[in-house]
Order: C-alpha cells, then structure tokens, then sequence
C-alpha cells in the first residue's frame, strides 16, 4: 500500500470526509530538501490534502491542522517531509472556487 493510500484510509475513517483529494506533489520537488527519503527512494515525500468534512465545524484553521498532524502522525515521523493542507467544513466549501 502507497503512503497516499495510506493517509487515505486513516482520513477517511478520522473524518468521514465528504470530500478527500490526497496528491503527491513530490515531483515538483525533486533536488530539495527532504525529496529523497531515507531509504534512498524518491517520492512519497511531499503531500497536498483537501479534506472537506462536518467534523471541522467550530473549529480554528490551527485546531484542524492539529488534528490531521495527529491521524497522520506516524507517516509525518516516517516518510512524509511536507505537508500542505486545506481543510474546510462543507458550508466553506460550497463558497470556495
């Protein structure tokens, strides 16, 4: 199993996402820091997530990012050098392009 879907899983069963894209951008960062993980390989490093869930309701940006830094926090340990995040309740969402 891939790290995406790895992260996938954990997500899903965190959140009850309504909406889940997990992208590995680590393509895009090839030649920096953190692109080559510890075993010598390439990818799997650099992740994007849209997580678009009710779970968030009421909750600060910094509260959210905590609480996917805590579901994910073996795969940031392990082999995940970045990660970007937009994390929106389902009434955010419908605003947002």
């Amino acid at each position: 199993m891939t790290v995406a879907d790895t992260m996938r899983q954990k997500l899903t069963a965190a959140f009850a996402p309504q909406v889940l894209e997990v992208r590995d951008e680590s393509a895009r960062h090839a030649g920096h820091a953190g692109a080559t993980r510890e075993d010598g390989s390439h990818g799997e490093t650099h992740f994007h997530v849209r997580l678009v869930s009710a779970a968030f309701e009421g909750l600060s940006r910094v509260e959210r990012q905590r609480r996917i830094h805590a579901v994910l926090e073996q795969e940031l340990k392990a082999t995940v050098h970045a990660l970007s995040l937009a994390l929106l309740t389902p009434s955010e969402a419908q605003k947002s392009p």
